[in-house]
Formats: C-alpha cells, sequence, structure tokens
C-alpha cells in the first residue's frame, strides 16, 4: 500500500502548487515551518518558551518547553516522525491547539515535569516581518517568512510541586514562520568551515503596550552593515506607523555581551521626533540552553531521535561557565520597556557573536569592559 494518499489538509482549497499538502514545493532537507510562543511575568519570576517545528523533507515533528524561575531552566523536548495531518500540532506531552487562527490558542504540557495550561490570546493584529534572505558562500541557507504577534495569556504552570497562577500581570508574544533555515547534519559544517562569519549581531523585539504593539528587528555583520531593519508600531484601527532606522545603545554586563539596559532609537515620522525606547533586562533564557537552537550540544530542532522521543533536563543557569556555547547563540530575554510615557512589556532578543565594529567588539573572544 502507498502511503502518497491524500492527506486532511488536500480537502480544503489552500494549495498554491500542484502537490499533496504533505508535500513542500521543494526538496532543499532544510525546509521548516515553525513557531516560537513567549508567556513572561512583568516581574521577571519567570519565562516560559516553547515552540513546535515540521521539517517536510527529513520527515520530523518535534517541540520544546522551556521555564526560567530564578537560576534554574527546566526543559521538556519532544521529537516524533512527522505524520499527515499538519492540523494535530503535538509532539509527546506538548501540544498547541489553535481555537482562533490569529487569535486565540490554547499551549499544553502533560508532563509531571513541567506542567502547564495556557490560553494565549491576542491584543493585536498580526504583523509581517521583513523577507528574511541569508545567503552563505553563494548558496542560499536562509529564507523565511515570519510574522509576529502579542497579547494576553491565562492559566497554570505547574513544576517543582509549585502551582503558578498565569494571568493580568504577564505577556505573551509569538512569531510564526516557515522557508528554509539550517538544521544539524550534511553541509552545513563545510559551509561554514569554507565561508566563516566574521560576526553577527541580532536584535529582535516584540513589545505589547496597553493600547499598541510595537516590533523592531535589526542584523548586522561584522562592519555594521545592516541586511535586516524595520520598526513598526501597531494600533487597532490605525494604520501601521513606520518608526525609522533603529538604533541601539546596549549596556553589557562586564566582561560578557549579556545585555543588562538598552536605548533603541526611533523616529516619529510624522514630525520626525526621536522616539526612545527604553529596555529594562528582568530574566534571561539563552535558546541554545534547553530549547534546541544553534549552537546546542545537546539537541537541534528537525534532527531524528527516533519515534516517540521525550527528553527532560533542569540546567543552572547561576554559572555562564557551565554553558559555553550559549554565548554563541541567541538569548530571550523578558523585559519592561518604556516608550513615551508609557510601560510595556516583551521579549529583547539578543545575540551578538564575533566582530561588531559599531558595538566595538574586536572578535569571538571580545567582551564588554
Amino acid at each position: 500500500m502507498t502511503d502518497d494518499r491524500p492527506v486532511p489538509l488536500d480537502e480544503y482549497p489552500v494549495h498554491q502548487v500542484p502537490l499533496s499538502m504533505k508535500h513542500v514545493a521543494g526538496g532543499d532537507r532544510n525546509a521548516y515551518d515553525r513557531c516560537i510562543f513567549h508567556v513572561l511575568d512583568h516581574q521577571g519570576r519567570a519565562l516560559l518558551i516553547l515552540g513546535l517545528g515540521v521539517y517536510p523533507n527529513v520527515g520530523v515533528i518535534d517541540a520544546y518547553a522551556t521555564l526560567r524561575r530564578g537560576d534554574t531552566l527546566h526543559a521538556v523536548r519532544a521529537s516524533d516522525a512527522l505524520g499527515d495531518d499538519r492540523t494535530n500540532l503535538a509532539v509527546g506531552p506538548l501540544r498547541i491547539t489553535v481555537e482562533e487562527p490569529l487569535r486565540r490558542f490554547r499551549l499544553r504540557s502533560d508532563d509531571g515535569f513541567l506542567a502547564y495550561d495556557i490560553t494565549w490570546t491576542a491584543g493585536f493584529p498580526a504583523l509581517w516581518e521583513p523577507h528574511h534572505l541569508q545567503r552563505r558562500g553563494g548558496r542560499l541557507t536562509l529564507e523565511g517568512r515570519r510574522f509576529v504577534q502579542a497579547g494576553g495569556v491565562e492559566g497554570v504552570i505547574r513544576v517543582d510541586g509549585d502551582e503558578i497562577p498565569v494571568g493580568p500581570e504577564w505577556t505573551g508574544t509569538r512569531d510564526r514562520s516557515w522557508g528554509v533555515r539550517p538544521i544539524p547534519g550534511e553541509e552545513g559544517g563545510r559551509l561554514a568551515a569554507e565561508n566563516p562569519a566574521e560576526g553577527f549581531h541580532w536584535i529582535w523585539c516584540p513589545v505589547r503596550f496597553e493600547d499598541r504593539f510595537l516590533m523592531v528587528v535589526v542584523q548586522e555583520d561584522a562592519d555594521g552593515y545592516r541586511t535586516l531593519s524595520d520598526a513598526t508600531l501597531v494600533r487597532e484601527g490605525h494604520r501601521d506607523l513606520q518608526l525609522g532606522w533603529p538604533q541601539a545603545d546596549i549596556t553589557y554586563r562586564s566582561g560578557t555581551r549579556v545585555p543588562a539596559s538598552a536605548v533603541l532609537h526611533l523616529t516619529d515620522p510624522k514630525d520626525r521626533k526621536p522616539l526612545e525606547l527604553g529596555v529594562e533586562v528582568l530574566c534571561s533564557s539563552p535558546l541554545a540552553v534547553g530549547a534546541g537552537y544553534p549552537p546546542a550540544d545537546d539537541w537541534q530542532h528537525g534532527t531524528w531521535r527516533g519515534r516517540g522521543w521525550t527528553d527532560r533536563r533542569v540546567y543552572d543557569l547561576a554559572d555562564p561557565a557551565a554553558h559555553p556555547l550559549a554565548g554563541y547563540g541567541v538569548t530571550d530575554h523578558a523585559a519592561r520597556f518604556t516608550l513615551d510615557g508609557q510601560v510595556g512589556h516583551g521579549i529583547f532578543e539578543h545575540g551578538s557573536f564575533g566582530r561588531h565594529d559599531p558595538s566595538g567588539f574586536t572578535g569571538f573572544d571580545s567582551v564588554a569592559p
């Protein structure tokens, strides 16, 4: 019997190429389709990050959830063979239910090690991010389409015998992306060795205020050349407002590249008035620890771990030296933001490694004084 029969999504008029919805229109093994959710306490006492992804050309579906409280990070990761029903967003004990597209989601973990049941409700329309394109050595290594959103969260988290209520003094953000993005294996190592990057500088910043949503994204090369740049303010019932060419002044903890605070300089297009987005870091979670983002050394997204794989870890983040690779990946910082007299909350995602001339970093071993 062939396994190439129609799948449930084939019933719907959503096709864009003459293929079953089981397949993507291209054979790149790095094809991906995934999401990430952030659930953060306004006091910085807890940061829950969770996500799920499918990798159609390697036949993998996987998911993860990490919770930071104090210096302890709990992580649950699950992976399995990709099935035919793409509307079933579940792997092992981790599940995401789309209750109302672009509006309301139920996020669940039934694992006793780290359990949660949270309703995520959008407060603002979803916003497209800039088309993201990246090449290395002439080869396309990343092409992604993403949208971002923020809203409220309500529910409960259970860990270490504690029950943590999630409610009004919490914020939720999310990112949805698909395209081509490197997963471990095949030519990745060779491409990196033959075309080493001198440096990488990244800011990704979704912020929820009471009546508006702000998204800032910046990517720069070693010399400060910008390959991605956007700052957009979203208000219900208003046209999106573009806030110019964002510039960042980041205050790092001495001897590190870990931000303690930052100011993002924006511009009101109506009168060219300077705007300052203040950033106060509350709680941090490196994505290379527990969440499976590169350069994690214990598990990365899209890797085959066999059927029904589930893994549970506890990480001590008190000693940065215990996680030497974390500094070469991106870290998500729950943060308090100020803009034009308003206070908001969201994520200040940042990664800076290698040379970055505007910051004064001269190489991979360079840190703040």
